[in-house]
């Protein structure tokens, strides 16, 4: 029996026919991408890591110097205590962003990875964070020297926030290359205090406060919280040392 090919009935078998072998199509070649993806967003995570003490590196060379500067790493619970068992590899793969969003952790259930570097013969501790800005994620690494108190440098990112203002946290290096000026988590016993982020404050000398970014308040005061939230973590475990 002939096809009718000016029927209904044939022109949707066809286009439900095109649409899965499409459909096919495309998850294999996604399936084939992935492992790729995967690989260049550790790369990725590699040089934001090395960033944060000004180490330049590029995905070419990142693995490299990633191995030359990142001595060890581990994972710490939301109480500062180190988790056993779990080491550098370990720390790599946690995706505190996924866990940050993930409403069905807890934030006592939280894990946090920390990041130990040598630069010029110095110990360097590498803290990852992250946050929420105006209109979505922000994240960054607040790099502390050996005596777990003084910071040795700071980097921020953000995924949408407004060219001009909240996304000066990342492009602003005036915003950043103020926690190079004396600034510290820890008054001289050791004790956690928030750095906060507000318009005028980076005149002051507070070795805790920081200028915010010009028409970036909200972005500015989720820098404050992530940090706020995400050091004091780091505080209890430098304190347990």
């Amino acid at each position: 029996m002939a096809i009718n090919k000016e029927s209904n009935g044939y022109t949707i078998g066809f286009a439900i026919v095109l649409v899965v072998v499409v459909g096919t199509i495309l998850a294999a070649v996604s399936m084939g991408l992935k492992p790729i993806q995967q690989k260049n967003a550790a790369k990725k995570k590699r040089m934001d890591i090395l960033g944060a003490i000004k180490i330049e590196s590029t995905r070419q060379n990142v693995d490299e110097v990633f191995k030359k500067h990142i001595v060890d790493g581990y994972i710490i619970d939301s109480k500062g205590k180190k988790i056993e068992g779990l080491k550098l590899e370990d720390a790599e793969k946690l995706d505190i962003q996924k866990q940050f969003r993930n409403s069905g952790i807890a934030p006592a259930d939280r894990q946090y990875p920390l990041f130990i570097a040598e630069k010029e013969g110095q110990k360097l501790f590498i803290i990852p964070m992250v946050g929420k800005g105006l209109w979505g994620p922000i994240w960054g690494y607040i790099a502390v020297k050996e005596n777990m108190i003084d910071i040795q440098a700071a980097k921020f990112d953000h995924k949408t926030e407004t060219p001009g203002l909240g996304a000066e946290i990342k492009v602003y290096k005036a915003f950043q290359q103020q926690f190079e000026d004396n600034k510290k988590i820890c008054d001289d016993n050791g004790e956690f205090v928030k750095i906060t982020v507000t318009k005028g404050a980076g005149a002051s000398g507070n070795a805790h406060a920081v200028d915010g970014i010009t028409g970036g308040t909200i972005t500015s005061k989720g820098v404050e919280e992530m940090m706020e939230r995400t050091l004091k973590v780091y505080v209890s475990h430098f304190q347990a040392k």
